[in-house]
């Protein structure tokens, strides 16, 4: 179960845990994204996708 959001610094190839936690929120569909499954973000805006679906969804919004 998800019970703490974590606080990350997203860099290119991977992310830095600022704050402990378990998860992070997708800045797209608000959804819970365990940290052992976060394969999707943005380094310039330091934002969380759920999955290719929501990055391609902020690509096309920008």
């Amino acid at each position: 179960m998800l019970k703490k959001l974590a606080k990350l610094k997203y860099l290119p190839n991977n992310f830095e845990v600022i704050q402990d936690g378990d998860h992070v929120i997708c800045a797209i569909s608000g959804k819970k994204i365990p940290l052992k499954d976060l394969n999707y973000w943005n380094v310039e805006l330091q934002e969380a996708y759920f999955s290719y679906i929501e990055a391609s969804k902020k690509r096309e919004n920008s």
